[in-house]
């Protein structure tokens, strides 16, 4: 059975979090400086040393030395001694690297047809008519068999519908050339962030996330994101789609003795600031549903006001450092916060919020039947890990020796719809013997309703769009043009339409289905 974490300790008194009840997820809350990214490397190596892997962001580069052992700081010195911490031994953990940008860590990357119409419209800022007309693409694009892959691919079929508008009127409805414009705008503008990067193959396999080391402690995941923190919408979604990923792909676990993983979400204002509510509601329900996956997340932010009740309500394990109290508002979320813990008749919660010291939290962790145990003001155990970073040398030599080495560090870029499209590149006979690469799968936020159908697309030694010449053309004529062949397949597929396509029209939606299934996912 696993063990109980030590989290904190209160004069005599030792704080565990219990395994079995990680995956009712939590919270760790305090202002800047007081010591959350602390608390953040205890709770990981806590878990790893479980056997339990654990994803998280290093959003300031410090995070690191989780990968060294620790223990020479004197301030950690002082600290084990004042708890008196007996069985305390330096330590370093097992990690991973991981970085969108492919610098500080092996590249992440998803299809376009991953993330979805849902969450690639929030990423792009879109309006709702914009939303829509992306919609629609994605759906023309589906029943005609152009693979998203990347922005080139979304790009280069945007411009053939906006080229060919009228097309397109009598089956799918007005498509603005105004709306497509718009589109394209913000592909560019996120692409001139660095957001290009992200989309692409190899897409990242969840699953490598969920692993282990030979001595059984789980694998911290950590993705450099201080460069990402420049793009704050790039970051809030990837880290978005990679938790409803989890939710869809995992399958069901019931009550587990300690989670499959835990996913921490630092900075998570940034994924709520602005949000719709209907996303709102979906991401409401995932955290609730993820649980049966065996999932726990925890959400790390400045402010318990920055998480919205309806996901607040859903964090049962809490520690909160120290807020600030210098405006009104400040001192109404200091109240609202201290009433959100179980009362500890020897505490005045509000008064100590604001009094707690660095590395000081108070803290309330769910007891065996679930249930919330009383506040303590605590001291959180320091991390056996080094604090601060880790030299390029060390983390290129952990980069070298990872589980994933060489899995993801060189891009693919196979046949597609810009390919299909523009013609970039032509179909060869090297290229049926170069190594098969799987099919994209839908993504969470693809599927309204769960549709298993899987999404029609051309496999990668798939011919260019048809060219047949039309009935009455003379022999001496060129190929129909692309106009006339897109007229024609849009009226062809009026007549033609079967079950299966009018299911994937259901299943093309705004949102995300919370029962989505695994329509073409990648085996």
């Amino acid at each position: 059975m696993p063990q109980p974490i030590l989290i904190a300790q209160s004069g005599t008194t030792a704080l565990h979090l219990l395994p079995a009840m990680s995956n009712r997820h939590g919270l760790v809350a305090g202002a800047t400086g007081t010591g959350k990214t602390v608390t953040l490397q205890s709770l990981a190596e806590g878990f790893s040393a479980q056997g339990v892997p654990v994803f998280l962001a290093d959003v300031k580069g410090d995070l690191a030395g989780i990968s060294e052992a620790g223990g020479t700081s004197p301030k950690v010195r002082q600290r084990v001694q004042e708890l008196g911490l007996q069985d305390y031994t330096p330590a370093g953990f097992p990690v991973t690297f991981w970085d969108i940008f492919g610098k500080g860590g092996h590249p992440v990357r998803t299809t376009i047809s991953e993330m979805g119409p849902v969450l690639l419209a929030r990423l792009l800022q879109l309006n709702d008519t914009q939303a829509g007309v992306l919609t629609l693409v994605f759906r023309i694009a589906d029943e005609h068999g152009l693979l998203l892959l990347d922005l080139k691919d979304l790009r280069a079929v945007l411009k053939h519908i906006g080229e060919n508008a009228s097309a397109f009127t009598t089956e799918y409805g007005n498509i603005s050339p105004a709306s497509v414009g718009a589109i394209q705008r913000q592909l560019l503008a996120l692409e001139t962030q660095g957001g290009g990067e992200f989309f692409g193959e190899p897409a990242l396999n969840l699953q490598d996330l969920i692993q282990t080391d030979g001595d059984g402690r789980g694998i911290i995941n950590i993705l450099s994101a201080d460069r990402l923190m420049q793009s704050p919408k790039v970051y809030a979604t990837a880290l978005l789609w990679m938790l409803s990923e989890l939710f869809e792909t995992l399958p069901e676990a019931g009550d587990l003795p300690k989670p499959k993983l835990v996913f921490f979400f630092d900075e998570a204002h940034l994924l709520f600031n602005d949000i719709p509510d209907a996303l709102l509601e979906k991401v409401e329900q995932v955290v609730r549903l993820i649980r049966s996956k065996g999932v726990g997340v925890f959400f790390v932010t400045q402010n318990p006001r920055d998480i919205p009740d309806r996901v607040l309500g859903q964090l049962g394990n809490r520690i909160q450092h120290a807020l600030r109290a210098f405006t009104p508002a400040d001192q109404k979320a200091v109240r609202a916060a201290a009433e959100t813990f179980r009362t500890n008749p020897k505490l005045r919660t509000e008064d100590v919020l604001t009094e707690l010291a660095v590395g000081e939290a108070l803290v309330s962790l769910l007891d065996e039947k679930g249930q919330p145990a009383v506040v303590e003001r605590a001291f959180i155990v320091p991390p056996r890990s080094q604090l601060g970073p880790i030299t390029e040398e060390q983390r290129r030599g952990k980069m070298a020796n990872s589980l994933v080495a060489g899995v993801y560090d060189e891009p693919v870029d196979r046949e597609s719809a810009y390919e299909r499209l523009v013609g970039a590149v032509a179909s060869a006979p090297s290229q049926q013997s170069a190594p098969p690469v799987s099919e994209p799968k839908r993504g969470f936020w693809s599927s309204l309703f769960g549709s298993d159908d899987p999404a029609p697309a051309a496999p990668p030694s798939a011919p260019p769009l048809p060219t047949a010449k039309p009935k009455g053309r003379s022999p001496g004529r060129q190929p129909m043009t692309m106009t006339e062949m897109v007229t024609k397949t849009a009226t062809r597929t009026v007549t033609t339409a079967v079950a299966g396509a009018i299911g994937r029209e259901i299943a093309r939606g705004l949102l995300g289905g919370i029962l989505g299934g695994r329509g073409g996912r990648r085996r």
